[in-house]
């Protein structure tokens, strides 16, 4: 190899060797697209768009292809690389901590990026990135994020969703209505707890911004505070100590969880009428 060659493959980046191995893998293999799509069970036209990196797939796809090509988790590991490459440096420290916490508590301005569909994501930041390549890298960092739910036991997760969320629908109706349904089936898995903050409950001194207190095995916690375009980790005890407070009085002006189940079916009820 050149020198020059292998310069140019320490630059190329986690995501352009994931594309470039499921062509190559797939043209050892012999396979057509129909043929994987029958391996797979996955849509010809998706698989090919996958291929091509006109879109990054969720880990469930690398799993079936690399049953597929019988090649381990080879490209599982490639896809972890790639979506660990498209967090924004910015975010990467508090990233970090809540792919370890087992406690999360949140106060969300916006439908919560762990919840988030696929569809809604891609909607939220294309009104920042526009019909880029660095939307689909968002898109895979956003949810990508969400593979912590699936840890085993998965994280304790309270999440306080002020209504103004719940209230700015997307123009997209089948997407918004998608998103809604995400966030019912949520609010009913054992391990997440969602409560609305409604306009009823007035001012607060959480107005401006969302904030997650992530707690790790070890006791120890940080806060995150995050406006619409920054984010300030805060890893300070007493500080941490007073956001939790500011939460917990936050909490007790929210609905209850059962109510909360019912006013976002509510919302979603009036949507689709």
């Amino acid at each position: 190899m050149t020198e020059k060659a292998s310069r140019d493959l320490e630059d190329e980046s986690a995501r352009a060797v994931l594309t470039r191995e499921l062509k190559r893998l797939r043209e050892r293999s012999g396979k057509s697209l129909a043929q994987l799509h029958e391996d797979t069970k996955y849509d010809r036209s998706y698989l090919c768009r996958v291929e091509s990196g006109e879109r990054f797939p969720g880990m469930p796809v690398m799993e079936s292809l690399d049953r597929a090509y019988d090649t381990g988790d080879l490209l599982v590991s490639l896809w972890k690389l790639a979506r660990a490459e498209a967090f924004r440096t910015q975010y990467q420290p508090f990233m970090q901590y809540e792919a370890k916490a087992v406690i999360m508590h949140k106060y969300m301005v916006a439908i919560p990026g762990l919840l988030q569909t696929e569809d809604y994501a891609r909607v939220v930041l294309s009104s920042e990135l526009g019909d880029s390549d660095a939307l689909e890298e968002q898109v895979l960092a956003r949810v990508g994020r969400q593979e912590l739910l699936r840890r085993d036991p998965p994280p304790s997760i309270r999440i306080i969703l002020d209504e103004s969320a719940l209230r700015r629908p997307t123009s997209d109706l089948k997407i918004w209505h998608g998103q809604l349904a995400r966030l019912i089936d949520a609010a009913q898995t054992p391990n997440i707890v969602i409560q609305v903050l409604t306009f009823a409950a007035g001012v607060h001194d959480l107005m401006g911004g969302s904030l997650s207190l992530l707690w790790m095995s070890d006791g120890s916690g940080v806060a995150y505070l995050e406006g619409s375009k920054s984010g300030e980790l805060i890893t300070d005890s007493e500080e941490v100590a007073a956001a939790r407070l500011s939460y917990d009085r936050l909490r007790d002006l929210a609905l209850s969880p059962p109510e909360s189940l019912r006013f976002i079916e509510r919302v979603l009820e009036e949507s689709t009428s």
